[in-house]
C-alpha cells in the first residue's frame, strides 16, 4: 500500500489503502435496525440500512491506513458529499478504497485530511457508497515522543 512509502502530506491524490473485506451479516443488520429504531423495509428487510455501510468506514479506514506514531487520536470531522449508490445485502462483503483528497495542518499538531472514498460491493460493478470525508489527527506532544525515543 502507498501509505507504507509516503509520507501522508506528500500523498495527496494517491490511493493510500484498501481495507479488508468485511461481510454484512443477517445479526449485523438486525443490531444496527435495533439501536438506531430503523425498520427495515418489509419488501427488502435482507438489506443493510445505508447508514451501517457508512457507519463502517471508521473500522475501514482504520485498516486501510495505518497511524503514524506521532499521532495520538483522530476523530470524524464529517462529510462534505455521501452518495449511497447500490445496497448492500445480507451476505455481502464490502471493503473500502481510500484516496487522500486533502491535506492540511491548520495549527501545531493538528491534521486535517479528506478522503474520496469508494465503498465496493464484491462481485458487483456499482459500489455501495461514494463520499468526502473529513478527519483530523492529533499529534502527540513532540517533546513527549523525543523523550520516548
Amino acid at each position: 500500500m502507498i501509505s507504507r512509502i509516503l509520507k501522508l502530506e506528500d500523498g495527496v491524490g494517491c490511493e493510500f489503502g484498501l481495507s479488508k473485506w468485511v461481510q454484512i451479516e443477517q445479526s449485523m443488520i438486525t443490531a444496527f435496525a435495533q439501536a438506531t429504531g430503523e425498520q427495515p423495509e418489509s419488501s427488502a428487510p435482507d438489506v443493510a440500512p445505508s447508514f451501517l455501510t457508512l457507519s463502517l468506514l471508521s473500522q475501514m479506514i482504520a485498516d486501510a491506513v495505518p497511524r503514524t506514531e506521532a499521532e495520538s487520536t483522530g476523530i470524524n470531522y464529517g462529510f462534505d458529499r455521501v452518495r449511497f449508490v447500490a445496497p448492500v445485502k445480507a451476505g455481502a462483503e464490502i471493503r473500502g478504497r481510500f484516496t487522500l483528497a486533502k491535506y492540511a495542518e491548520p495549527q501545531p499538531g493538528v491534521i486535517e485530511t479528506q478522503w474520496n472514498v469508494t465503498v465496493e460491493i464484491k462481485g458487483e460493478e456499482k459500489p455501495a457508497l461514494v463520499a468526502q470525508w473529513k478527519n483530523l489527527r492529533f499529534e502527540k506532544d513532540t517533546a513527549t515522543l523525543a523523550q520516548a525515543s
